[in-house]
């Protein structure tokens, strides 16, 4: 079986090793776009159930919007059409003929969005509507990268409109929040929320708020961001209500979204030279069945306990596979479902019928170490047990990674020494043109403004003014 390019020589290569020997996606014919597999598009779902529940928890709604744009509608917020318009994909022909109006094929739905809202909303009644959207869109990307950067992705995006700022941000904070619990509770992803600085924050927002995580390679990933637009997409669109005074108002709007660049995130975060480490609760299979025979005789029996087995934990309500394929040695079966990240291997050898009793073996602790013996009776509760000491170890395995790589620096030569490899916390109190600056010589930006500070002032790292904000710095993907 060909063996992945390990991370040590060439971290890049692993990531797409990784991602085409574990049959996730490929590449399309298309430059920049990729064919979602569906061993990759079943791990998409889980993550897509998991958040949608939340959202739903929360009153949102789901809709759908048109995946064209007029092009007027992008011009119409000006700080959006200009962090926009490098990406932009533009249909002119329809039908073989010249458009009379170009159409934008959708990067993001703020403003199409924005356009229904001020048909939908009159009074304050109609507040606040809460809109979720699973989609996809387009944004022309020069350098792709499989999950973390292509041409065309899948997201949810969600819009919101409230009557108050203090709603909308409320909103904004609450999504993140989400974001955190979802990154943490089901991806195993240790996560940094924060404030995106001034030059970071998205075109046409008021604030921006981000989960920030620490890839395999030390890099970090934006996983998910909230954005409070404040009154600018309300005044754009002429989204506005009647309040209790009878008076119009503008709307204060939100956005957020978390897209399949998750899915990279738990490929670099948890993988090995080994392939994926799927999180449990995520993972399209759970737990693989490996049955172990040489002789007619022994595959009937070993076949029949495999079938039980098989059977006890699909009831249970696991996401369980039978891997009876034939013309297949074990070993050959165990590298397979090793690079598929499976977190539980169930192994039923004759010795094992005999004894009534399985072996399990751990994706997250290779080798004999991670191999334990039990009894069929009681099977489920031992891998709901295991499943769940799986995610905890998985999580604490990348904090303890995050925590060794992330260096708390007051002197510039310090940071850039930092920032070459990990994570570096420093007081800032620079400017947009320091930050392009910061950027110009170390490639490093700030990722976000961490919600946990220590308080009290510090000198800034670069420009040795006062600050009282330690921003997060890193080189990211």
């Amino acid at each position: 079986m060909q063996k992945v390019t390990p991370r040590s020589e060439d971290y890049a290569r692993w990531y797409t090793d990784v991602i085409q020997m574990a049959d996730l996606a490929t590449y399309a014919p298309v430059r920049g776009c990729m064919v979602i597999k569906p061993y990759g598009y079943a791990l998409w779902e889980n993550l897509q159930r998991s958040l949608d529940r939340r959202f739903k928890e929360t009153g949102h709604e789901n809709a759908y919007f048109p995946l064209f744009i007029p092009e007027s509608f992008i011009k119409k917020e000006a700080e959006h059409v200009e962090g926009f318009s490098p990406e932009l994909a533009v249909v002119t022909v329809g039908g073989g003929e010249v458009l009379e109006e170009p159409l934008i094929v959708r990067p993001t739905s703020e403003t199409i969005i924005g356009h229904m809202f001020a048909q939908w909303i009159n009074s304050y009644r109609d507040l606040p509507l809460l809109i979720n959207q699973w989609a996809n869109v387009v944004r022309w990307e020069k350098r792709p990268r499989l999950f973390l950067r292509t041409t065309e992705f899948l997201w949810q995006e969600g819009h919101t409109a409230h009557a108050t700022s203090e709603e909308a941000e409320a909103e904004t904070i609450q999504i993140l929040g989400i974001y955190r619990e979802f990154a943490e509770e089901q991806a195993a992803i240790p996560v940094t929320p924060g404030k995106k600085s001034e030059s970071e924050k998205f075109a046409g927002a008021l604030h921006s708020y981000t989960i920030e995580a620490m890839m395999g390679d030390k890099r970090a990933l934006q996983s998910a961001t909230s954005h409070n637009l404040g009154q600018n997409f309300a005044k754009a669109f002429e989204i506005k209500y009647l309040d209790t005074s009878n008076q119009q108002q503008y709307c204060h709007t939100t956005s957020w979204g978390m897209s399949t660049r998750m899915v990279g995130a738990i490929i670099m975060v948890h993988g090995d030279d080994m392939g994926l480490k799927m999180p449990p609760r995520l993972a399209p299979v759970q737990v693989v069945i490996v049955p172990i025979y040489k002789t007619d005789e022994e595959r009937a029996a070993v076949m029949a306990m495999a079938n039980e087995t098989h059977e006890t934990l699909r009831n249970a309500g696991f996401r369980v596979k039978m891997d009876n394929r034939d013309g297949l040695t074990p070993g050959f079966k165990f590298n397979d479902w090793e690079m598929r990240g499976v977190p539980i291997r169930v192994e039923i050898g004759p010795k094992d019928v005999q004894n009534r009793q399985v072996v399990l073996a751990r994706r997250d602790q290779p080798g004999k170490e991670g191999k334990l013996f039990m009894g069929v009776d009681g099977l489920a509760e031992n891998v709901s047990s295991l499943l769940e000491s799986i995610h905890q170890s998985l999580f604490n395995s990348a904090l303890a990674f995050q925590k060794a790589n992330t260096r708390e620096v007051e002197t510039y030569d310090a940071f850039k020494e930092a920032v070459q490899s990990g994570f570096a916390l420093a007081w800032w109190a620079g400017s947009r043109e320091d930050e392009a600056a910061v950027k110009e010589e170390t490639k490093a930006t700030i990722r976000c403004i961490p919600f946990d500070q220590p308080g009290g002032s510090g000198k800034c790292v670069y420009t040795g003014k006062e600050a009282k904000e330690v921003a997060l710095f890193a080189r990211a993907y």
